[in-house]
């Protein structure tokens, strides 16, 4: 409904009353607009227009918040993590608003995960990712690069234990899959701190994908991750102690290729600041508010929508794989890799 019926005594007849939206109007130029929600005017138009069927429900109030604010008032919480009266305060609005908006937003960002965080499908579309992994450093049939990084959140009221991690704070640990690009194909954001990388993995529904039908390096490709995870047929990780010149140069390019995925995370957390300090929510709610900046740093590659100021580096605190796994004995597809690669 774009307006409410009223009845006219007088006349004896209804008639439409229209809505009026509220908008915040600033005048900021382009390069003060992008520092302040991260995004270009016309990337923050695109991703209103992509959210606005489910941000403009039918209501009875007269003056509802319009798109714009709403999408607004999201992206200025992910960029910098400020409470939520401090928001309002900033952009004319109650903080009951400002709470609303961003729980909203990131509920409509979570739907559309699926269409912007997707696991390769096509013959073409997983050469082209395999390509652009071996020109990094010549590592082969790599589809992803694979790590897992702690998002500190407040202590939860129910099982707050298991969402200590090994650093002592309060966190989920997100699990994310990268391609040659920094694109997220697949992310988890659901576990709480005191779980291991390797265990989240197992769990996951792209870790039973693999188990059940990876054959080889000739299938979809291979995962590449640290020493968090069990070396295996399909994700291989580097030699503890290597003790060959080849081994050396196989984990020199694991190295280097597998950096792609810390330097995502790390434009993931300089470009919304929330995920750098401490969301103050439920876990729910933080791991939804997780997945929606995943989803906007994956529309931001799309668009091409850089940051200046954003260094590829990672973040200031690095992730610290949460297990020891031991070196496997024989592993045929690593050691096919070294002696025909390296």
């Amino acid at each position: 409904m774009a307006a409410r019926l009223l009845f006219d005594v007088n006349l004896g007849r209804r008639h439409k009353k229209t809505r009026v939206y509220r908008h915040f109007n600033h005048d900021f130029n382009d390069s003060e607009y992008k520092e302040r929600y991260r995004f270009s005017k016309e990337s923050v138009n695109f991703i209103t227009d992509l959210l606005e069927p489910e941000l403009c429900r039918p209501t009875l109030r007269s003056y509802s918040l319009s798109a714009l604010s709403q999408v607004e008032m999201a992206l200025r919480y992910y960029a910098t993590g400020d409470n939520m009266k401090t928001i309002g305060d900033t952009l004319g609005f109650h903080k009951s608003s400002v709470s609303r908006s961003i729980q909203d937003v990131s509920q409509a960002l979570t739907d559309l995960a699926s269409r912007f965080i997707k696991w390769p499908s096509t013959e073409g579309e997983k050469s082209n990712i395999k390509k652009g992994f071996y020109a990094i450093a010549k590592f082969p049939g790599v589809i992803g690069a694979i790590d897992g990084t702690h998002v500190r959140i407040m202590g939860p009221s129910e099982h707050e234990p298991v969402y200590v991690n090994r650093k002592g704070f309060h966190s989920i640990n997100t699990q994310a899959i990268c391609n040659h690009e920094g694109r997220f194909i697949n992310i988890v954001a659901k576990w709480p701190g005191s779980n291991h990388d390797s265990f989240i993995f197992r769990e996951s529904n792209i870790g039973t994908y693999f188990e059940a039908h990876h054959k080889g390096i000739d299938v979809d490709g291979l995962l590449i991750g640290d020493s968090g995870y069990a070396c295996s047929k399909y994700l291989v990780t580097p030699f503890l102690r290597p003790t060959t010149e080849s081994q050396m140069k196989y984990n020199d390019a694991h190295t280097h290729t597998r950096a792609v995925i810390e330097r995502s995370f790390g434009w993931l957390k300089r470009r919304f600041m929330v995920l750098h300090g401490e969301i103050r929510c439920k876990p729910d709610r933080a791991a939804k508010i997780i997945v929606a900046c995943a989803v906007l740093h994956n529309i931001a590659l799309e668009r091409k929508d850089c940051m200046d100021d954003l260094e590829c580096e990672h973040s200031d605190e690095p992730h610290v794989s949460d297990n020891i796994v031991v070196e496997p004995r024989n592993n045929n597809v690593r050691q096919f890799i070294v002696q025909n690669y390296f």
